[in-house]
């Protein structure tokens, strides 16, 4: 399997960056398997809510105790299968938000206590991506890298634009639809800019993913009534090493916002696996915060009606 990765900065122009990477075979299996999930209420209702379990069965917040890297020798207590050092450092958790050929836009809720996935709602009505011909819905698995965060205060000096307030966004690739809550790993092959041979790779072995991948991304809000999207760095791809340090810099700034060093704002930082974070709480002070959440159906649950928009050029 293959993944695109998505950084998206605010600002006017808004600017996007999409990072490449591909996942890791047996290691996606590996690393769902130490990570479950638990549906409380209704799908494609508001009070719909998607948290996350360790293997021991303890809750966790998949923003904060995932670990964005994949470690060489194991991971929660249960050994990996080994690997050269050079591969490790290119291997990172995705955890999926939006399953491939799907509308409903799934997110992580950054705001609430053990940031369960939730579907995003906007003006009081829940949020579905259009379906732009060809195109049906998200045309990757979307997700996001765990223990990353855009700092909204922090400018970027290669688009000059600040944070999103948001981890890291992934657009796996690979052949497979994943499912909502699944955690698999990651290779980083690049972000957009400069061209390079892993994307070469991409080209030779899904002609034309990219071009739909960057049509998509500058279409994508045109049905709501939103101008274009513009890309940063012209539209090009940067390369492997670019987007690591563009991922090192994220995971730099949520350090910060786990030690409390800067204003994370309505950002929840509860977390059970962070040793020395302030905002670290027990396992029974976890299970009591997901337990406070309706579990109940809504009888209001709406799936959206599918309709095609054809916006030619």
């Amino acid at each position: 399997m293959s993944a695109l990765l998505r950084l998206l900065r605010t600002g006017a122009p808004a600017a996007a960056c999409l990072r490449l990477g591909t996942s890791a075979g047996t290691g996606s299996r590996r690393a769902m398997a130490l990570y479950h999930t638990e549906e409380r209420g209704q799908p494609c209702s508001q009070n719909y809510r998607l948290f996350f379990k360790n293997v021991t069965g303890h809750y966790i917040s998949p923003f904060h105790d995932i670990p964005l890297k994949v470690n060489s020798k194991e991971e929660n207590g249960i050994p990996m299968k080994k690997a050269r050092n050079d591969e490790y450092e290119n291997l990172f958790n995705m955890i999926v938000e939006i399953p491939r050929w799907t509308n409903a836009k799934m997110e992580i809720a950054t705001k609430e206590p053990m940031n369960p996935i939730k579907q995003y709602v906007k003006d009081g009505k829940l949020r579905y991506v259009a379906n732009i011909f060809p195109y049906k819905g998200y045309i990757w698995n979307y997700g996001t890298l765990p223990q990353t965060w855009e700092d909204p205060h922090e400018k970027d000096k290669s688009t000059n634009c600040f944070g999103d307030n948001d981890p890291i966004d992934v657009c796996e690739i690979g052949s497979k639809i994943l499912s909502c809550g699944e955690v698999i790993h990651v290779k980083i092959l690049g972000i957009l800019a400069l061209i390079d041979e892993d994307i070469d790779d991409v080209k030779k072995f899904k002609p034309g993913y990219l071009e739909a991948t960057l049509n998509w991304f500058r279409l994508y809000k045109v049905p709501d009534g939103k101008p274009e999207n513009q890309f940063a760095f012209n539209g090009e791809f940067k390369n492997k090493a670019f987007a690591l340090e563009v991922i090192k810099s994220t995971h730099q700034c949520w350090k910060a916002l786990l030690m409390k060093k800067c204003n994370g704002g309505a950002i929840n930082c509860t977390n059970v696996q962070i040793s020395d974070s302030p905002f670290r709480c027990t396992q029974e002070e976890a299970r009591s915060l997901v337990e406070s959440v309706s579990s109940s159906p809504n009888k209001e649950s709406n799936e959206e009606e599918q309709v095609w928009h054809f916006l030619g050029k």
